[in-house]
């Protein structure tokens, strides 16, 4: 294969990642061309409306996936947080790559951390699984819709709709934003736990072995043990956008930790639980966990969770 062509969003953070993977796959294989082919999402045309409410992940991926399957393009780079866990026939989830940092982050330009934030302060973030956080440790904030890429949510914050938001620092990182507030403060995994699979990169491919092997060697082994863990959590409890979960697995030598939480999106019933394992149980450690939860309630308490994010609340 002498071309390889990449479907991705127009949106700045689309583009550094679709633009990175060009530069690292044009390194690996010297004389392959990597183009890029940019097109419109409908969760990039739709941005008055809570993603719970409009269809969730898919929305980021729907019309690239298309593209693919037109023989318009033969990858396309996601977040992979926002990639759902099952992809339409003849195409597949082919790389992980290695994590940025995997926290979110408060940005604010008048209070350095969570703990500053005045009584009945603003708070910008579209995630259910934020706002359940958030409204856990701090049920006196006001916690608002934030849609619009990353730009468009620091606008917003600078020109004063909220005392703070909160993001993905992997997202800042790679664009090279933190400058751009003047408090950018990543928030321990203690007090909110990521999503699943936040900050790597996760590349569909269609299934075709050439394909496949050019992009391989971006695969990432730490990642691809914490991400599987994870997404096989929210598999079992049959996840997506429109409920509130954040799963996290840490690969430490060979020890595996994971920590999970949901709850409802007001933050007022919240469900833990974490587990340990070694590198060898990633094929079952997450499975386990979301039994465990499953075992206290999870599925119902789930689905009174949707039922909320449903309503005009959020």
């Amino acid at each position: 294969m002498k071309k390889l062509v990449i479907a991705t969003r127009g949106s700045k953070l689309a583009l550094w990642q679709s633009e990175h993977v060009k530069a690292e796959l044009e390194k690996a294989h010297p004389g392959l061309e990597v183009e890029l082919s940019v097109m419109m999402t409908k969760g990039d045309k739709i941005l008055d409306t809570p993603l719970a409410k409009i269809g969730g992940k898919g929305l980021f991926t729907k019309e690239l996936e298309e593209a693919m399957l037109r023989g318009e393009a033969h990858i396309a780079v996601h977040s992979l947080k926002d990639v759902p866990m099952e992809f339409p026939e003849g195409l597949k989830l082919g790389v992980i790559t290695k994590r940025e940092d995997v926290r979110d982050a408060m940005l604010s330009e008048k209070y350095s951390c969570l703990d500053e934030l005045p009584n009945g302060a603003v708070v910008g973030t579209t995630s259910l699984r934020r706002r359940m956080q958030l409204l856990k440790i701090r049920p006196d904030l006001v916690i608002k819709n934030l849609r619009g890429n990353v730009n468009t949510r620091i606008r917003k914050l600078k020109e004063g709709e909220f005392d703070a938001i909160i993001l993905a620092s992997a997202g800042i990182n790679r664009l090279g934003l933190a400058s751009e507030v003047r408090y950018f403060s990543p928030i321990s995994k203690e007090i909110m736990i990521p999503a699943s699979g936040q900050a790597a990169l996760g590349i569909e491919i269609v299934d075709n072995p050439e394909v496949e092997r050019i992009v391989s060697v971006l695969n990432d082994s730490d990642a691809i043990v914490e991400t599987m863990v994870e997404r096989a959590f929210i598999t079992v409890l049959e996840g997506g956008c429109q409920v509130p979960i954040g799963v996290n697995a840490e690969v430490k030598g060979d020890s595996i930790q994971v920590k999970a939480i949901l709850g409802l999106p007001d933050g007022s019933e919240i469900m833990t639980e974490s587990m340990n394992g070694t590198r060898t149980d990633y094929l079952t450690i997450g499975k386990t966990l979301a039994q465990k939860v499953v075992d206290k309630g999870a599925k119902g308490l789930l689905e009174r969770a949707e039922k909320m994010a449903l309503s005009e609340v959020f």
